[in-house]
Parts: structure tokens; C-alpha cells; sequence
């Protein structure tokens, strides 16, 4: 049932990456992202599982993976996931013992992360899965800033205190332009294994009402089942353990609306590195599609500047001095009065870009001739950017 996965020489390049998040702890997140993933696998997809809680990993024992047994390294020095029911995966509980908890500072923590995603030999997967801790800290943060992501997943209960608080995760991910692929209603009423009536322990239809009130997909609801905690213990995941259950078939359900269609989005493919002098790594421009999306769908630099076209026909061009004085990084703008530390005096006229990345889905990283190369422009900033020349289209 469990097996080292083969090695892999190209390194993670999942079809779709999708964070399965939560706004507190308690609400059955990672029984969720675990029982999706099977359901996934099941249906035929190849699917993985970074468990990104660092300091509470729980993924492995659900999927009745030993802990404290450190993964290999494959001949390409690239970390080999274990495989258990179909799915591959990556967790801090395969180098730790359950009693020694992991005591790591905020660069560790980013260090593991990327690590989990772009060192570990995936191979080719449809779909990788990123079950985050809850909260909004520096681990959501350091993914969304670090990957692509198609998309996050917001779990839930229908207990007032837990919506008021996924809400505030729904937004964050908002803000970092991660889209909502939708909310799951978990814990959504207790069906009596002996009469069959329904009781709604943590009230109903809070997930759906969220999901309406902030305009985001509603994915469905998952009831409370006993099975559910014992087949977690037992390390057979519910959709394996109970298939026909009515909580089963609710995972399978979520877990295809989660990988209809393509991954994808209006704008520019995601991630890029583009060396401006040679243009190599240059995103390719993409048709506009009339959406209101901030990702760009061409982007170029010449003389006048670096120019942006987005999906609903804007375009514009902003001068490159202009854009490095406008660089909002610590060195150069205060970060809590937002007054400006750079002298332009210091900034020569001819300063241009020498490199522009994708960070995540929400901006761009620039390096600039003069050698400075820590700013981090979102893109809705660049749209609003002073000094921006507005271009006919």
C-alpha cells in the first residue's frame, strides 16, 4: 500500500497547485485535503501533498505513513515523497519523532516550504495540494509569494466564530491574488446512524451564505461521521474506508468540481524569470479576455519604459527611473508611514531594469542597473503607479 516514489529528473511542475486553508484550527482542514486527495487519485489523477503545516504536521498518520522515517534523496539530490493509497507526499513528521516538536524561526519555516515544493522529486502530477496551517502568518504568506498558486480552497465549519474568521482568510488570500476556488461547509450536521435524522450541531448553511455574501464558489458540505475520526486514526482515509457513506461521496464530489478545467488565468503564464537584456525567459503576450483580472497579459521593455497590457484592454508604460523611485521595499519607502527614504540624487537617469520575476500570482520581483534588486511591485500598484503615461489602445 506504501511506497517510496520513483525519481523524478524535472522538478515540480503540478497542473494545478491548490492550497487548502482555513481561518482557525479545529475544522477538520486536513481530514478534508487528505480525503480530497484520494478521491483525486481514485479517480485517476496524479496527485501529491506538501502537509505545510510545519509546527502540527498530520497528513502522514492519516495516510498510515510511519513517522520519524526520513524520506530519501533520489541520484539527482532531489527528496523522495512517499506514496501511500495512490498519493504522493512531503511532511515535516517524516523527520521528526511525534514528541520532539519542531522549533524553527520564521527563515526555516520558508526554507522547508520551498524546499517541499520545488526540491522534491514529484514527477509528473496533475494536481499538488498545499495543506496550510491555519491562520494568515508567514507560511500562507510565503507561498503565495513563492508559487504560482491556481487557487486556494477555504475550510470551514458552519459555526458563526469559525465563518467570521474564514472570512478574514478569504480576504488575505484575496489581497495576495490568490483566487478562491471555493468554500467547503465541513462538520455540517450529524446524521444519526440509528433513525437517520439530521442534527445540525454547529447550525447550517453558514458556508453556503459566506461563500454567497463574498462571491466565491460554493463547493458543498461535508457531514459529521464517526467513521471519519477512525478512519484517520486508522490511516485509511474515509473515501477508501466507508466509499459509500454519504460524507464519501461528499469528498468526491468537491474533489471533482476542484479539477474541472484547466488550471489557468487571464493573464501572462506564471512563473517567469525574464533576463531583460537578452529576453530570455521573456513571458509570452496573451489575447485579452475582457476580464477585470490585475495579472498582466504582456509586458515589455524598451526606451520609453516597462509596458503592461492587462486582460480588459488597458495598457500603459511607465518610465524605468520612475519605477525605481517608486520602489516600495524597506530601504526605500518607510514601511509604516509609506514616507520616502530614497534620494533621488542617488538614482542615475539611465537606470533601468536587468531582471523582472513573477512573485506568486500577485507581483513583480525587479532588479534594476543599479544594483538595487529587493523591490517587489504588485500589479495592482503598477496600475496605480505615478508617473504612469496612459497608452490609446
Amino acid at each position: 500500500m506504501m511506497a517510496r516514489s520513483p525519481s523524478a529528473n524535472t522538478p515540480a511542475d503540478p497542473r494545478r497547485m491548490i492550497a487548502v486553508s482555513s481561518g482557525k484550527g479545529g475544522v477538520g482542514k486536513s481530514t478534508v485535503a487528505v480525503n480530497l486527495a484520494v478521491a483525486m487519485a481514485r479517480a485517476g489523477l496524479r496527485v501529491g501533498i506538501v502537509d505545510a503545516d510545519i509546527y502540527g504536521p498530520s497528513i502522514p498518520g492519516m495516510l498510515g505513513i510511519p513517522g520519524n522515517a526520513p524520506p530519501a534523496m533520489g541520484p539527482d539530490q532531489r527528496v523522495l515523497p512517499y506514496e501511500a493509497h495512490g498519493v504522493k507526499v512531503i511532511s515535516m513528521a517524516m523527520m521528526t519523532d511525534d514528541d520532539r516538536p519542531a522549533i524553527l524561526r520564521g527563515p526555516m519555516v520558508t526554507k522547508y516550504l520551498r524546499m517541499f515544493v520545488s526540491q522534491v522529486a514529484w514527477g509528473e502530477i496533475d494536481v499538488l495540494l498545499l495543506d496550510l496551517p491555519p491562520g494568515t502568518g508567514d507560511i500562507q504568506l510565503t507561498l503565495a509569494q513563492s508559487f504560482p498558486l491556481t487557487g486556494a480552497v477555504v475550510v470551514s465549519t458552519p459555526q458563526d466564530v469559525s465563518l467570521r474568521i474564514a472570512r478574514r482568510g478569504l480576504r488575505m488570500m484575496e489581497q495576495v491574488q490568490v483566487p478562491i476556488l471555493g468554500v467547503i461547509e465541513n462538520m455540517s450536521g450529524f446524521t444519526c446512524p440509528s433513525c437517520g435524522a439530521v442534527t445540525h450541531i454547529f447550525h447550517q448553511g453558514g458556508g453556503e451564505a459566506i461563500a454567497a455574501d463574498l462571491d466565491v464558489p460554493y463547493l458543498g458540505k461535508v457531514p459529521l461521521d464517526p467513521a471519519i475520526v477512525d478512519s484517520g486514526d486508522d490511516g485509511v482515509p474515509l473515501v477508501l474506508a466507508r466509499p459509500d457513506c454519504p460524507a464519501a461521496e461528499a469528498y468526491r464530489r468537491i474533489a471533482a468540481a476542484l479539477v474541472q478545467g484547466e488550471a489557468g488565468s487571464d493573464g501572462i503564464v506564471l512563473p517567469f524569470d525574464w533576463r531583460v537584456a537578452t529576453g530570455a525567459g521573456k513571458p509570452a503576450p496573451v489575447a485579452a479576455t475582457g476580464s477585470s483580472s490585475d495579472i498582466p497579459c504582456a509586458l515589455d521593455h524598451d526606451a520609453a519604459g516597462l509596458s503592461m497590457r492587462w486582460p480588459n484592454g488597458e495598457s500603459c508604460v511607465i518610465p524605468s527611473r520612475d519605477l525605481r523611485l517608486s520602489c516600495p521595499c524597506a530601504a526605500c519607502r518607510d514601511e509604516v508611514t509609506g514616507r520616502a527614504l530614497l534620494d533621488p540624487g542617488s538614482v542615475p537617469l539611465s537606470v533601468a531594469p536587468t531582471r523582472i520575476r513573477s512573485v506568486g500570482n500577485y507581483a513583480l520581483g525587479i532588479a534594476f542597473s543599479d544594483g538595487h534588486d529587493t523591490g517587489i511591485f504588485t500589479f495592482r500598484a503598477l496600475r496605480k503607479m505615478q508617473g504612469a503615461q496612459p497608452v490609446d489602445v
